[in-house]
C-alpha cells in the first residue's frame, strides 16, 4: 500500500521536520508543535523514527501500524484475562478488536498512527491498573500514571481513562468507586483536553456554531451512536470520510436516542446479575464522547477510527455475555467465537484493499456516500498528477466545488490543474478565488503569480485574454479576430474555439459559422459544460435537428447541473413533443 494524499502529507511526507528523521530540532518541535491543529508528540516522533529507519518507503511505515496494532491486541487481552480470570472471552474481545473492519482506517492509514499508538498505552495503562487493584502500591500508581501520560502525547481521546478505570471498578474489580485515587488521572485529562482545544481551535479544526448549530451537532451526535452501534454488528458502506449531512431526517436521531435510553436502563436495571453489560456498554458510550461531535472538528459526521477502542466495550458485551450463555457447552462457545472472527476476515480483507492508494480509497468513498466534497478533491488531486488524466481531474475537482464552493484547497487545486492543461486564463480566476477565500496562503499566491507570469509569455494566451476582454466590451468583431489569433498560434485551444462561436453570433453575416466552432470545442473538450451548452443551443436554432440540441444540453446539465440550464432543457423538451 502507498501512502494517501489525505492526512499523510501533514504529518510524515510532505512534512520536512518529519522526513529528517530524529534530530534535536526535530524532537522539540514535537514536544510544542500545534501543526494539522493537534498536539501529539510522541506521534510525531514514532514518524520521525520511520523516516529515520525506512525513509518514505511506505511499507514498512505500514508495518508500524499492523505491529503496533497487534500489540494493542495482545495487551487487551492481558487486561482483561489479569482482570476477569477468563480467558476464552478476554480471547475473543482481542480477537474482535484486532480484526474488525471498523478498525481498517487505524491501521492501514500512515497518518492514524495516533490511533495504534495510543491504544498501545492505553491497554497497558489497564493492564497497570489491574496489577495495582491487586495490591495497591506508589510505584505501581506512578506506571498507570506514566501510561496515561504517553497515551495523551499520542492522541488526545484517551482523556476518558479515568472514566473508564471508575467504570472498570464496578466490575470486573468490584472494588467500588475509589474517585480521591483517580484526582490526579483526572487532573491530567482536564490539562490534555485543554491543550487539545487550544490546539485545534488555533489551527482552524474547530468549526463555529453558525457553521455547525448546537441542534445540528446534537442531532447528529446522536444519529453517529446508532451508526456506529449498527456497524459493529453490520459493517457495510465504510468509508474514510462522511460527509455531515445537509439534513438529517428526524427519525434517526430520535430512534438512536430512544436505543440509547432503553439499552442503558436495561443494562443499569441488571447490573447486579449481568455487570459485564453495564461495563461494556458504558465504555463504548462513555470513551466515544470526545468524538461524538458536540466540539465539531472538521466537516465529518463521523468516522470509522473513533471507534477503535470505544468497540471494545460492545465485544465485552457479546463475548462475555455468550460465554455465560453457552457455560455448560464451552465448545460452543469456541465455535461460535471462531465463527464470529472468520466472518470479519473477508470483509476487513476487502476495506483494507481499498487502502491500496488514494485513487482505491477515494473511489470507494464516493461510492458508498453522497454529496463528498472531500473524496471528489483528493481523488481529484491525487489524478492531476498522473500522465493523462488532467481532464478527469479537473472533473472532480469541479464536482468537489459544486458540493463545497467555499474550499479555497480546492479552488487553489482546480486553479493548477487548469494551469497544467493551458486554460491559463481560468486557471487565475481559481487562484484568485481560492486567494478571497484564504489571503494567508503564500503558495496560492505564488502559484497565482506564476500563472499570472506565464499568461503574459504566452500569446495565444494574451490574444485569448485581449478577446474576453472586447468580448465584455460588446466588441464582438474584434474579440472574433483576437480568437482566430489565438487559435492560428494554438490550434487546440479549446475555450478560445467555444469563445469565438460566441463572439460570432453577435457579428452579422456570421452567425451560421458559429455552431461549427462550438462543435470544435465540444471535439477538442469534450468535458466543457460551456461547449455542449452553447453547441445545443446553436442546433435548437436549425429545424429539424431539435433531438441533437437536447442531447447536447443533456450533456451539458450531466457534466454541471444548473437551475437555468434544466429550464432551457426542459423547454426544448415540451418543444420536441
Amino acid at each position: 500500500m502507498s501512502f494517501v494524499n489525505y492526512d499523510d502529507p501533514d504529518y510524515v511526507t510532505a512534512n520536512p521536520v518529519v522526513l529528517r528523521g530524529v534530530t534535536l530540532q526535530g524532537l522539540e518541535w514535537a514536544f510544542t508543535s500545534t501543526d494539522a491543529a493537534n498536539w501529539f508528540p510522541l506521534t510525531r516522533i514514532s514518524h520521525m523514527l520511520d523516516c529515520e529507519l525506512f525513509g518514505l518507503d511506505s511499507g514498512w511505515h505500514h508495518r508500524t501500524n499492523v505491529f503496533l496494532h497487534a500489540l494493542a491486541a495482545l495487551l487487551l487481552f492481558g487486561f482483561l484475562n489479569r482482570a476477569t480470570h477468563e480467558r476464552w472471552p478476554s480471547a475473543l474481545v482481542a480477537a474482535l478488536f484486532a480484526l474488525h473492519p471498523l478498525h481498517v482506517d487505524s491501521v492501514a492509514w500512515v497518518a492514524e498512527r495516533k490511533d495504534v499508538l495510543c491504544a498501545v498505552f492505553w491497554f497497558a495503562g489497564l493492564w497497570a491498573y489491574a496489577w495495582y487493584v491487586e495490591k495497591p502500591a506508589g510505584k505501581r500508581y506512578a506506571l498507570v500514571t506514566a501510561m496515561f501520560c504517553l497515551g495523551l502525547m499520542s492522541k488526545p481521546m484517551i482523556v476518558t481513562f479515568p472514566f473508564l478505570l471508575m467504570v472498570l471498578d464496578l466490575w470486573p474489580f468490584q472494588r467500588g468507586w475509589k474517585i480521591r485515587e483517580k484526582l490526579p488521572w483526572f487532573a491530567l485529562s482536564i490539562a490534555g483536553s485543554a491543550i487539545t482545544v487550544i490546539a485545534q481551535s488555533g489551527g482552524g479544526a474547530v468549526e463555529s456554531f453558525t457553521a455547525f448549530p448546537f441542534g445540528a451537532r446534537l442531532e447528529n451526535s446522536l444519529a453517529s451512536y446508532g451508526v456506529y452501534l449498527a456497524q459493529a454488528f453490520w459493517p457495510e458502506h465504510l468509508a474514510v470520510f462522511y460527509p455531515f449531512p445537509q439534513n438529517i431526517e428526524v427519525w434517526r436521531p430520535t430512534v438512536a436516542a430512544i436505543a440509547l435510553v432503553s439499552i442503558s436502563g436495561l443494562v443499569w436495571a441488571r447490573r447486579r446479575r449481568y455487570p459485564y453489560l453495564a461495563v461494556g456498554w458504558l465504555w463504548f458510550i462513555g470513551t466515544l464522547v470526545p468524538a461524538i461531535g458536540l466540539v465539531q472538528v472538521g466537516a465529518m459526521a463521523h468516522a470509522d477510527r473513533y471507534m477503535y477502542v470505544p468497540m471494545v466495550g460492545i465485544a465485552i458485551m457479546v463475548a462475555f455475555a455468550g460465554a455465560e450463555f453457552l457455560r455448560k457447552q464451552p465448545s460452543w462457545f469456541a465455535v461460535a467465537g471462531a465463527a464470529v472472527c472468520l466472518a470479519c476476515v473477508p470483509v476487513t480483507l476487502a476495506q483494507e484493499g481499498y487502502w491500496q492508494n488514494s485513487e482505491t480509497l477515494f473511489r470507494h468513498a464516493l461510492a458508498v456516500t453522497r454529496d463528498n466534497s472531500i473524496a471528489e478533491h483528493n481523488l481529484g488531486s491525487y489524478l492531476m498528477d498522473q500522465p493523462g488524466r488532467l481532464p478527469e481531474a479537473t472533473e472532480h475537482l469541479q464536482a468537489a466545488l459544486r458540493i463545497n464552493p467555499d474550499s479555497p484547497s480546492a479552488h487553489s487545486d482546480l486553479g493548477s490543474a487548469l494551469a497544467k492543461s493551458g486554460q491559463l486564463q481560468e486557471a487565475i480566476g481559481e487562484f484568485q478565488t481560492a486567494m478571497r477565500l484564504n489571503p494567508n496562503s503564500p503558495i496560492v499566491a505564488e502559484n497565482l503569480k506564476k500563472a499570472q507570469s506565464e499568461a503574459r509569455k504566452n500569446p495565444a494566451e494574451t490574444h485569448y485574454n485581449d478577446g474576453v476582454d472586447r468580448l465584455r466590451e460588446g466588441r464582438a468583431r474584434d474579440a472574433a479576430t483576437e480568437f482566430e489569433e489565438a487559435l492560428k498560434l494554438r490550434p487546440d485551444y479549446a475555450e478560445a474555439e467555444d469563445n469565438l462561436g460566441i463572439a460570432l453570433t453577435q457579428v452579422l453575416g456570421r452567425e451560421s459559422e458559429a455552431r461549427e466552432h462550438f462543435a470544435v470545442a465540444v471535439k477538442l473538450d469534450p468535458s466543457s459544460a460551456k461547449a455542449h451548452y452553447n453547441l445545443g443551443v446553436a442546433l435548437s436554432q436549425i429545424p429539424g435537428r431539435l433531438p441533437e440540441a437536447i442531447r447536447e444540453l443533456e450533456t451539458a446539465y450531466r457534466l454541471k447541473p444548473d437551475a437555468e440550464l434544466k429550464q432551457a432543457l426542459d423547454q426544448l423538451r415540451s418543444g420536441a413533443r
